[in-house]
C-alpha cells in the first residue's frame, strides 16, 4: 500500500474500533452513493472512451465502413494536438524550474508592518526637528516618538534580528536599507511550500493531471494529506563510528487520481458544490494487509474481507483503457475499496459513535463531514474529516470549462469531427490509389480455352479458342482521385487547428502556407494560440494552483510547528497566466519600469525587491538566487556607502593637489571640464593638452589604424 492513504490526524477524531450494528448501514449508504455517481457519469464515460481511442488511434466498434473500403488507416492528429497542448502548458508553468505559486501579503497586512527601514542620521535629524512623517497619519497606531525604535512592535518574527538596530517603521526616505517584514514572511512561507512540493514530487503528479485534462477534459489531484517521509541521516556514535540513523517526519503529499476512479456527486457543477466524492481503489492482498498499519483502520474488518476473498470486478471500459480487449480479466486477487469523503446526518454520526450525543433540535437537519473506507460490506475506517477548515481534499481541473458540469472538455473531444473527416478522406485516397495503380481486367472467357489459371504475371500466356476473333482480355484503368481526397484532408486538418486553437506550426509542421508564410502572419497565428492557451492556463490557475496553494498553506498552519513565525495575513497567487505573456515583451516592460523608479523621489514608493524578482522570473532566472535578503541588503548598503565616501575623499584630494576646485570635476564620467583654449597643438599637427578633444581620423590620434607606406 502506498503512503497516500495516510490522512491527517487530529485530537477531535473518534475512530470506530469495532464494527457494530450501524456499520452495515454506513457501508450500504456509501455503496448507494457510488452507484448513483456511476450512473450519473455514464454518458461522460462514453465521451472519454471516444477521446481516448482517437488519441490511441483505434476505431470504435460502432464505426461504419463502406463495403468497398479496404483501408483501415488511422491518422493520429489527435495525439499530436493533445501532446502539443500538454507540452505547451508544462513549458509555460514550469519553464523556470519554479512551482507557479507565490505567497504575498495582503494589501493591508495585519500584525506586521508592510515596510520598515534602518534609520540614518538624516532621518534622526528630521525627527529631532519635528518634521511630520509623510508616510503615516495620526491615529494609525504605528507612529513612533522622535528617536525611538520599537522593532518588536512591527517586525513580527524578525524583531530578534534587529532588536538592537535603529529600525523605524515606514518606507525609506533617503536611500536607507528598506525592510519588508510582511513580504519576508510571505517569502519564507512560499519557500516552505515549494520545498514540500519538491520533497513529494508534486510536479510529476501534476503533470499527469494536466495530461489527462488535455486528453479527456478533466484532471484530478488529491491532497495535501499526511505522509511519513524517511530522512536519511548518518551520525557519529559513542565510539566515533559513523552509523545510519534515519528518522521520519510528516510532510504533506498530493496524488494524481485517475479520472476513471473519481466518482463525485453527479448533481454538482464544481468540487465545492459536491456533497460527497468517492474514490475507487484497486488493491491486491498485500496492499490490503498494509492498511492495518495505517492510522484509524479497523484490523478486525480488514481480516474479515481478507477471509472473504477478492471482490473486484472489471468495468466495461477497463479493457479499453488497458489497450487489451482480448486478455482475460484482471480481477483475480484484487479488492475493490471505496474511499468516501462527504457528509452524513449528525444523528447518524451520533449513532455510530463519531459524535457525542446532543439534545439539539437541529440534529435532524445538520450534518458532519467524514472520511470512510469500505470494502465488501465492511467499514475499514471511519473518522471525522480532519482537515481544518473542512473541505473535500480534491481539486478538479477542466481543460475547457463546461458551466453546467463538473467535467471539462479536452482537446480530443474538440477535434473529434475533424479527426473523423481526416480518417475518412485518407482511407478513400488509399483505396483509390490501390485501384488507380493497378489494372482491372475484362475477360471474355468464351474466347479462352477453359480451365486456364487466370493469375497475371510477366510472361503469362493465355490460350484462345481456335477461330475466335476479337480481344479476349482488356485492361481497364480507373481515374486517380486521390488528389481531391488529400486536399479535403488538408482542409480537415486546418479545421482541427481552428477547433483546438493549436496551429500546426506550434508542433513542428513544415511547409506552412497561407498566413503563416510571413513573419507578421506567423506572429498573428502565435498570438491567437497564446490567447486560446491563456484561457486554459487561467482554468489551471483557478481550479488547481490557487486552491492547492491555499490547501498547503492551511496544512502548514495546522500541522507544521516550524511555521509559527510566519503565520500572518498572507494570500496565495498562481503565476500561470502571468507566464503566458511573451517573456520578451514582459521583460522589456519591467526593465522600463525599473528605469523609471530609479528616480530617488519615486524609489521609496516602489517595492524594488518585488520588481527585481518579477524581472528575474520573466527571464527564467531563479529570483531567490538573485535578490538579497534583509541582512545581505544591509551589508551591501554599508559597503556602498563606504565606497561612495572613499570616492568623494579621493576626488577632494585630487582637486587639492592640482589646485583646482572639486567643481572642476563635474564633467561627464568625472573627467575635467574642457578649457576654452584650443590653441595647444603639437609639431605633427595633433591636438595636445586640455584643448579640443581628439577626433578619430586626425593625424597622430592613437585610435587610428596603422598606415602602410606605399
Amino acid at each position: 500500500m502506498e503512503d497516500e492513504v495516510l490522512q491527517p490526524s487530529s485530537d477531535d477524531i473518534v475512530e470506530v474500533d469495532e464494527a457494530d450494528e450501524f456499520m452495515p448501514g454506513l457501508s450500504g449508504y456509501i455503496k448507494t452513493k457510488f452507484d448513483e455517481s456511476e450512473k450519473g457519469r455514464f454518458s461522460h464515460e462514453q465521451r472519454w472512451l471516444k477521446a481516448y481511442k482517437n488519441f490511441r488511434g483505434t476505431y470504435d466498434s460502432t464505426t461504419q465502413y463502406r463495403d468497398s473500403e479496404r483501408s483501415r488507416v488511422f491518422i493520429k492528429i489527435t495525439k499530436t494536438k493533445v501532446l502539443a497542448a500538454y507540452g505547451q502548458i508544462v513549458d509555460i508553468l514550469f519553464a523556470n524550474k519554479k512551482f507557479p505559486i507565490v505567497v504575498e501579503p495582503t494589501p493591508i497586512p495585519e500584525g506586521v508592518a508592510e515596510f520598515a527601514h534602518l534609520k540614518t542620521p538624516v532621518d534622526g535629524m528630521a525627527e529631532q526637528m519635528g518634521v511630520q512623517d509623510p508616510f503615516g497619519f495620526e491615529g494609525d497606531g504605528r507612529e513612533l516618538p522622535p528617536g525611538a525604535t520599537r522593532a518588536g512592535d512591527f517586525l513580527g518574527a524578525y524583531s530578534k534580528e534587529f532588536d538592537n538596530a535603529p529600525v523605524a517603521e515606514g518606507p525609506a526616505k533617503v536611500g536607507e536599507p528598506q525592510i519588508s517584514p510582511a513580504q519576508e514572511s510571505a517569502l519564507m512561507c512560499e519557500k516552505q511550500i515549494h520545498d514540500q512540493l519538491v520533497d513529494t514530487n508534486a510536479v510529476t503528479l501534476i503533470r499527469k493531471a494536466i495530461f489527462e485534462s488535455a486528453m479527456l477534459g478533466t484532471g484530478v489531484v488529491k491532497g495535501p494529506l499526511n505522509m511519513y517521509k524517511t530522512i536519511h541521516r548518518w551520525q557519529r556514535n559513542e565510539i566515533n563510528e559513523r552509523e545510519y540513523s534515519p528518522y521520519e517526519k510528516i510532510v504533506p503529499r498530493i496524488e494524481h487520481v485517475p479520472l476513471w476512479d473519481f466518482h463525485p456527486d453527479p448533481s454538482a457543477t464544481t468540487i465545492d458544490d459536491c456533497e460527497y466524492v468517492i474514490q475507487r481503489h484497486r488493491m491486491n492482498r498485500d496492499q490490503v494487509r498494509s492498511l492495518a498499519n495505517m492510522p484509524h483502520f479497523n484490523i478486525q474488518s480488514i481480516n474479515e474481507i481478507l477471509e472473504k476473498g477478492p471482490n473486484y470486478e472489471d468495468k466495461y471500459y477497463e479493457d479499453t483503457i488497458r489497450d487489451d480487449e482480448t486478455q482475460a480479466s484482471y480481477q483475480e486477487n484484487r479488492y475493490e475499496i471505496l474511499e468516501y469523503w462527504g457528509i452524513i446526518d449528525s444523528k447518524f454520526a451520533q449513532e455510530i459513535g463519531l459524535q457525542e450525543t446532543k439534545n439539539d433540535d437541529n440534529d435532524n437537519i445538520s450534518s458532519v463531514q467524514i472520511n470512510a473506507w469500505v470494502c465488501n460490506g465492511k467499514v475499514l475506517r471511519c473518522v471525522l474529516n480532519p482537515l481544518t477548515p473542512t473541505r473535500l481534499p480534491y481539486f478538479v481541473m477542466p481543460y475547457e470549462t463546461n458551466p453546467y458540469q463538473i467535467w471539462g472538455i479536452g482537446v480530443a473531444e474538440n477535434m473529434e469531427d475533424a479527426q473523423l473527416l481526416m480518417n475518412g478522406h485518407v482511407r478513400m485516397a488509399i483505396d483509390n490509389l490501390a485501384l488507380a495503380g493497378n489494372l482491372v481486367f475484362d475477360v471474355d472467357e468464351a474466347s479462352l480455352v477453359p480451365g486456364q489459371n487466370m493469375d497475371i504475371f510477366p510472361g503469362k500466356i493465355f490460350r484462345r479458342q481456335s477461330g475466335v476473333t476479337g480481344t479476349a482480355i482488356n485492361g481497364l484503368k480507373f481515374p486517380n482521385t486521390a488528389g481531391e481526397n488529400l486536399q479535403m484532408y488538408q482542409v480537415s486538418r486546418q479545421l482541427a487547428d481552428e477547433q483546438t486553437g493549436l496551429p500546426s506550426i506550434m508542433h513542428g509542421q513544415t511547409g506552412v502556407t497561407g498566413t503563416g508564410r510571413t513573419a507578421a502572419g506567423l506572429s498573428m497565428l502565435m498570438g491567437g494560440a497564446n490567447l486560446s492557451m491563456k484561457t486554459v492556463i487561467k482554468n489551471i490557475d483557478d481550479f488547481l494552483l490557487k486552491p492547492l496553494g491555499e490547501a498547503y498553506f492551511q496544512w502548514n498552519m495546522q500541522f507544521n510547528e516550524d511555521m509559527d513565525d510566519v503565520k500572518g495575513d498572507l494570500e496565495i497567487k498562481p503565476r500561470g497566466v502571468a507566464a503566458v505573456m511573451q517573456k520578451e515583451v514582459r521583460s522589456q516592460r519591467l526593465i522600463g519600469l525599473l528605469q523609471t523608479v530609479s528616480n530617488p523621489m519615486l524609489a521609496p514608493f516602489i517595492k524594488i525587491p518585488n520588481l527585481i524578482r518579477e524581472l528575474a522570473i520573466s527571464q527564467d532566472i531563479d529570483p531567490d538566487s538573485l535578490v538579497n535578503d534583509v541582512n545581505e541588503a544591509q551589508i551591501y548598503a554599508e559597503m556602498l556607502k563606504g565606497m561612495m565616501a572613499n570616492a568623494e575623499q579621493r576626488a577632494s584630494e585630487d582637486g587639492d593637489s592640482t589646485g583646482q576646485q572639486p567643481s572642476d570635476m563635474a564633467g561627464t564620467g568625472g573627467l575635467p571640464r574642457q578649457s576654452q583654449d584650443n590653441s595647444g597643438a603639437s609639431t605633427d599637427g595633433s591636438t595636445v593638452g586640455v584643448g579640443a578633444t581628439p577626433v578619430a581620423g586626425e593625424t597622430g590620434f592613437t585610435g587610428n589604424p596603422p598606415q602602410t607606406e606605399t
